[in-house]
This record gives structure tokens, sequence and C-alpha cells, in this order.
């Protein structure tokens, strides 16, 4: 029996729950006094689960997309295509700072709005797989 290649928006999916899982790892390891807070790292990886969670509702429909970090402009391609959109996800807008800016220079946030992008991020990881029908195994 030959092994199931992924599709795309399988693998960002998945992507995208790992970095959110990353992100939940640091601060939770922070918490608990395992480790020093980089906080950079932690948006950084809030940025990217954003990010592959809007490319996987565009790819999922088909839909070709830049090779571009900008949350908004990711969006706009949501709307121009009439997809539906998730309610807060305009809230993530901010993440995109920390793309590429957030890797080399010292971006000022505070933990709590961290955990108010997990948040909004695990209900987008459930929008999508509700919505779109997707499975992570």
């Amino acid at each position: 029996m030959g092994k199931k290649f992924l599709k795309t928006y399988e693998i960002l999916l998945r992507k995208a729950i790992t970095d959110l899982r990353v992100a939940k790892n640091i601060l939770e390891d922070f918490k608990n006094g395992e480790t020093e807070l980089d906080l950079e790292v932690v948006y950084f990886h809030l940025q990217q689960s954003a990010e592959k969670l809007i490319k996987t509702i565009l790819d999922f429909h088909k839909i070709l997309f830049p090779k571009i970090h900008d949350i908004n402009e990711l969006i706009d391609l949501l709307k121009e295509n009439d997809l539906p959109l998730f309610d807060n996800i305009e809230n993530l807008i901010p993440l995109s700072d920390y793309a590429v800016e957030g890797r080399y220079s010292i971006l000022l946030d505070d933990i709590s709005d961290a955990q108010k992008y997990i948040d909004i991020l695990d209900r987008f990881i459930c929008y999508v797989q509700t919505t779109d029908k997707l499975e992570v195994n």
C-alpha cells in the first residue's frame, strides 16, 4: 500500500498548528521558570501560525498567493476572492511586524498580548478545520 502524500494546504495547516504549539511551549516554560522569555520568538511563531492559516485557506480554494508575510495583504486576497472571513482575523494584522523585523530587532510587546493572540489563533485553527473540513492526522 502506497504512502499518502499530503496536499499543500494540509502541510500548511500542520505547520500552523506546530508554530502555535511552539509559542505556547515557550510561554509555558517561562511561566514554569524553566527558561528566559524571548518574546520576539514567541511573536514570530504566532505570526507564522497566522500567516500559514490564511495560506491554508487560500490553497484549499486553489487561489495562488505570492510569497509574502504580510497578514493584511493575505486577508485582502481572501476578500478579493469572496472567501468567508474568520471573525477576529483582522486582530492578527499587527503580527506582520514579526515576520522578518522581529527576527532582527527588538520589538516591544506585552506578554499578555501574546495570550490574546494565542486565544485568537486557537479559534482560527478550529474555524479552518470546520469551515474547510480539514483534518490533521
